[in-house]
C-alpha cells in the first residue's frame, strides 16, 4: 500500500460522511497517473503554491495602495490567513483539509492589481462584465502553466470560483473557504484600517463588539467558534443568528467607513485611470502584448486578452508600464 492509499483510507475512517474524499474526487479535465506520496487534492495544493499568479499576489493591494508600512496585508498574506482560518474550520468540522486549503490558497489567483478598485474597472471595460473569481478560476483552468492551466480537481476548482458570488460551492470544504474569505477580510482591514489611522477602536460599533469579541483575535475566534458549534455533524457551514448579524453590520461598517469613504476616492480615481489607459492602449496595439496573450486576442479576441493579461499584473507592474507607455522620458542628447 502506497503513502497515498494510505492517507485515503485514513480520510475514510477519520472524517465526516458530508467530507469530500480525496479516494472519490470528481477527477481532473486531464486525468493523469496517481502519485504515490500525495493525494489528489495535496497535488492541487502544491500546484497552486508553485505557480506564478499565487507569486504574484504578494504585489496586490489587499486594501491600501502600495502602503509604506510592512504590516498592511496584501493580497498574499489576505490568502494564507484565508487559508488559516479555513484550515481551522475544515480539521474542527472533520472536512477534507488537503481540499480545503488548495482552494482557499487559489481563491484570489484571478483578483486584479489595486485590489477591488481594478476589479471595478475591469468590469467596466469588459464587455459582460469582469468578477475576479471567474477570473481565478479562468487563471486555474486557462492562463497559468503556458497556457495549460493548472488542471486541478473539479472540487477544488468549485470551491476556487464560489468563494464569493451568487453560487453556494458544492462541498462543504468551498463553504469553509467562502466563509473564512469573508471573516478573514472583516477582521484584518479593521485591523489595517486602525494600523493607517483611517480607524480609532472606539469607533468601531459597541453591538457588534459585544457579540464578537473587543480585539482583533477574539472576533476571529468568536466567528470560528461559532460556525464549528452551529455546523458540526451537520451537512452545512454556517454562523448562528446572532453572530452573522453581527459580522453582517461589521462587514456594512467597513464599507462605509473604509472601502468607500473620501480618503480612497483620489487614489481610486488614479488607479481607474492608469488600468483604462493601459486597456485602451493595448485594444488599438495588441501586437504589443507578452507572447502568451497573443494567442488568446486570436481566439477569443483582443478584448479578452487585453483584459487577462491586466488582471495578471501586480500593482507596480501596472504603474510601471503606464510610465513606460505614457510618461515621457528623459531627453539624452547624443
Amino acid at each position: 500500500m502506497t503513502i497515498r492509499e494510505r492517507q485515503e483510507r485514513d480520510e475514510e475512517a477519520r472524517l465526516s460522511p458530508y467530507a469530500a474524499l480525496s479516494s472519490r474526487s470528481v477527477g481532473r479535465a486531464h486525468p493523469i497517473s496517481g502519485c504515490d506520496l500525495r493525494t489528489c487534492y495535496q497535488r492541487d495544493r502544491d500546484r497552486i503554491i508553485h505557480c506564478k499568479s499565487f507569486r504574484r499576489l504578494k504585489y496586490k493591494t489587499q486594501v491600501f495602495l502600495t502602503p509604506m508600512g510592512d504590516h498592511y496585508r496584501t493580497r498574499l498574506t489576505h490568502t494564507l490567513e484565508v487559508s488559516q482560518v479555513a484550515r481551522t474550520l475544515a480539521r474542527s468540522l472533520r472536512l477534507n483539509e488537503d481540499l480545503t486549503e488548495a482552494a482557499a490558497l487559489g481563491h484570489d489567483l484571478g483578483h486584479t492589481p489595486f485590489g477591488h478598485i481594478g476589479e471595478s474597472t475591469l468590469n467596466r471595460l469588459l464587455p459582460g462584465g469582469f468578477r475576479h473569481n471567474e477570473q481565478s478560476l479562468r487563471v486555474a483552468e486557462r492562463l497559468e502553466n503556458d497556457g495549460q492551466g493548472l488542471n486541478l480537481c473539479r472540487e477544488t476548482l468549485d470551491g476556487i470560483l464560489n468563494h464569493s458570488g451568487p453560487n453556494e460551492p458544492a462541498t462543504l470544504e468551498g463553504w469553509c473557504v467562502r466563509r473564512a474569505d469573508r471573516i478573514a477580510y472583516i477582521n484584518h482591514d479593521i485591523d489595517d484600517a486602525i494600523r493607517g489611522g483611517i480607524l480609532k477602536p472606539f469607533e468601531l460599533p459597541r453591538r457588534c463588539l459585544s457579540v464578537l469579541g473587543e480585539t482583533h483575535g477574539e472576533r476571529i475566534d468568536t466567528m470560528i467558534r461559532d460556525i464549528v458549534a452551529t455546523s458540526t455533524d451537520q451537512p452545512f457551514v454556517r454562523m448562528s443568528e446572532e453572530v452573522r448579524e453581527a459580522s453582517d453590520e461589521l462587514r456594512e461598517f467597513l464599507f462605509e467607513y473604509v472601502y468607500h469613504d473620501d480618503w480612497r476616492k483620489k487614489e481610486e480615481a488614479r488607479c481607474d485611470y492608469i488600468l483604462a489607459a493601459l486597456y485602451e492602449h493595448f485594444l488599438a496595439h495588441p501586437e504589443q502584448l507578452p507572447a502568451e496573450y497573443l494567442e488568446i486576442n486570436f481566439t477569443e479576441g483582443a478584448e479578452r486578452a487585453v483584459c487577462d493579461f491586466i488582471a495578471c499584473m501586480t500593482d507596480r507592474y501596472a504603474i510601471d508600464q503606464f510610465s513606460e507607455i505614457f510618461v515621457p522620458g528623459a531627453f539624452a542628447r547624443r
